[in-house]
């Protein structure tokens, strides 16, 4: 397997065996990393990756890395594979192929204040490639990427393709703004419009937040609600 290639600004960590980037990210990001280190993990059944950002605004604003990052992982898989294959996202985190989980993404920071500036913020994704249950597709809610016709994209390429298009999402979002990353991500958010809890899921505020209406109510849970502990 060739190791993936990364654009400037960004530079590879591939960690082996069971190792979790995500755990290896926060601890390197503590020891005060670059920016831009991208710890990763390429086995058979499946693909983690994990990015350190080094954020100069405020966590509730560096939370934007959350969907900046998985509009980007919608991007590079929707380049790569066939065009029939749909690629979604949920608001908290998962990755849906063809309607069905295939992923995740996480997201730490070294501190949970969303008036403060984090000295490290962390966006991992996780992703099947191949089912390991006992009955693969016993679940019609859960899949994996290759049981989506998706057999010829090869992890090393979605790393790469992810790397770019993330970075063009960072720079449209440091020129733009959260608005062209908003109306993007809104356009591949699954359940809007749709029961959630106890009210219907109405979409996202300006900071990515979700609004959610209970009655004549409407409350908002923020990004910050998804940082790992």
């Amino acid at each position: 397997m060739t190791e993936p290639v990364f654009p400037p600004l960004l530079a590879g960590h591939p960690v082996q065996g069971g190792e979790d980037p995500f755990q290896r990210a926060q601890a390197m990001a503590a020891l005060g990393c670059d920016a831009g280190t991208v710890v990763y993990n390429i086995q058979a059944d499946r693909l983690r990756v994990a990015i350190v950002f080094a954020p100069e605004v405020p966590l509730q604003d560096a939370m934007a890395m959350l969907p900046l990052c998985a509009v980007g992982f919608q991007n590079a898989l929707g380049a790569l594979a066939p065009p029939e294959v749909a690629v979604h996202l949920d608001w908290d985190g998962p990755i849906c192929v063809n309607g069905a989980k295939c992923g995740v993404f996480q997201v730490a920071a070294s501190a949970a204040v969303p008036e403060a500036e984090p000295d490290w913020l962390i966006v991992s994704w996780e992703l099947a490639l191949i089912q390991t249950s006992e009955a693969p597709g016993e679940n019609p809610d859960i899949t994996a990427l290759y049981d989506e016709g998706c057999a010829e994209v090869s992890p090393t390429q979605l790393v790469e393709s992810w790397s770019r298009h993330m970075l063009t999402w960072l720079n449209r979002w440091q020129e733009d703004g959260n608005a062209p990353l908003h109306a993007e991500w809104m356009g591949l958010l699954r359940g809007v419009g749709e029961p959630y809890d106890t009210g219907v899921f109405l979409g996202a505020d300006e900071r990515f937040g979700m609004l959610i209406r209970d009655g004549a109510e409407t409350t908002l849970r923020p990004l910050t609600d998804l940082l790992e502990n």
